[in-house]
């Protein structure tokens, strides 16, 4: 089915939670910190595309969210960072929020930031200073 006028909510992904965590090791009182930082939540892009004609695929899909970051682990291991969302429009698009016109999307490969994703959280490692 063709349509050429969508109306969508997006939602971007928020950060991941950082790990306040401490080293636990026999025979040793004070390990210090291990928690590591939380992952960065996914962005919603859209992308001009010229293999795509019609906006019919967002006519029942009325929210297009992003994955959200994961939460830092022990040992100062990073959480994954969520996934961005493309969204593949035709060329010529435009692209309104909240009534107020953004841009317009006319050539091939023309991208739009329209949700940044969340920063991921600081863990306890990196918080950290050197001279203790």
């Amino acid at each position: 089915m063709v349509a050429d006028k969508v109306e969508i909510n997006i939602k971007a992904g928020k950060g991941g939670d950082g790990l306040m965590s401490f080293r636990q090791e026999k025979y040793r009182a004070k390990g210090g910190p291990d928690g590591g930082n939380g992952g960065n939540g996914g962005s919603i892009i859209f992308v001009s595309s010229h293999n795509t004609n019609t906006l019919g695929n967002y006519r029942t899909k009325r929210l297009v969210k992003a994955d959200g970051g994961k939460s830092g682990g022990t040992d100062r291991k990073h959480g994954k960072s969520g996934d961005d969302v493309l969204v593949k429009v035709p060329g010529g698009t435009s692209i309104f929020l909240g009534g107020e016109g953004l841009i317009e999307l006319t050539e091939d490969g023309q991208q739009l930031v329209a949700a940044e994703g969340g920063r991921g959280g600081f863990g306890a490692a990196p918080l950290v200073s050197d001279a203790a």
